[in-house]
This record gives C-alpha cells, structure tokens and sequence, in this order.
C-alpha cells in the first residue's frame, strides 16, 4: 500500500513522517527503511530504522530513483515499510510528471508485499487525481 503526505513547504510533513516512522518499529513485522537525501534527521529516528541517504547513491530522475527502490526491495526481502521524505527532490521532477511512476510503484509494492509512506511539498491543486488518492 502507497500513503502520499503532501502539503506545502512548512505543513509539518517531515515532523509527522518521522513520527510515524518511530511509531512504526513498534509493530512491524519486517525491517522499517527511511530514505532522505542528507543525514539531519537521523537522530531523530529510533535505532531500529535503517536510514538510507539517497544522495550517497547519485540517483537523479524518476526511472533511476525506482530502480532504486526496486534494488532495495529485491535486495531484502523483509521490509515491512519504506518511508521517504522530500521525494520531489529526491526523483527531480513535479507532482504532475508521476502518474506514471505511481502505477509502477504501485506494483513494486504489491509484490513486495511492504507498505511505502512518501512526503513532498506540493500544493493539493497541483498533484493529479490519481496520486491524491494515495493521501492521508
């Protein structure tokens, strides 16, 4: 299952993703996985979540940031979660270029068998129809 947190710059999106993310640990049943692109929240997440800081990884653009995420999934079978906060720029492109790559990551999901929780910043109006019914 896909979840979509997005609201404008300063909304409190980061605050309620790593709130999650800790809440998280308590009942998952398979690794919980934080991806961000520096390291200024990882004291901030409970030990027990694996931090990946995507910029480590040069990965740029939607195709290269899926296989990204497909090569974690294939790489650990045991992920319960994935959180990934800033994700407009963590794939460097807008709300309305990702139709796409939601159906597509809507599969990878559902075969992992995992859940993914995202965050961006973008304005209700501008996120497309078939990626708001993702948001909580």
């Amino acid at each position: 299952m896909i979840q979509v947190i997005f609201g404008k710059k300063g909304s409190g999106k980061t605050k309620r993703i790593l709130d999650m993310a800790n809440e998280s640990v308590k009942e998952a049943k398979g690794n919980v996985l934080f991806v961000d692109d520096d390291k200024s929240y990882t004291l901030s997440l409970k030990p027990q979540i694996r931090f990946i800081d995507a910029s480590e990884y040069a990965v740029k653009g939607v195709e290269p940031f899926y296989g990204f995420l497909a090569g974690i999934l294939a790489g650990n079978y045991d992920i319960s979660v994935i959180y990934i906060d800033a994700f407009l720029k963590l794939v460097k492109a807008g709300a309305g270029e990702l139709e796409e790559f939601f159906a597509k990551l809507e599969r990878l999901v559902s075969a992992a068998g995992c859940d993914m929780i995202i965050s961006f910043s973008e304005d209700a109006a501008n996120v497309p129809e078939s990626i708001r019914k993702y948001q909580i």
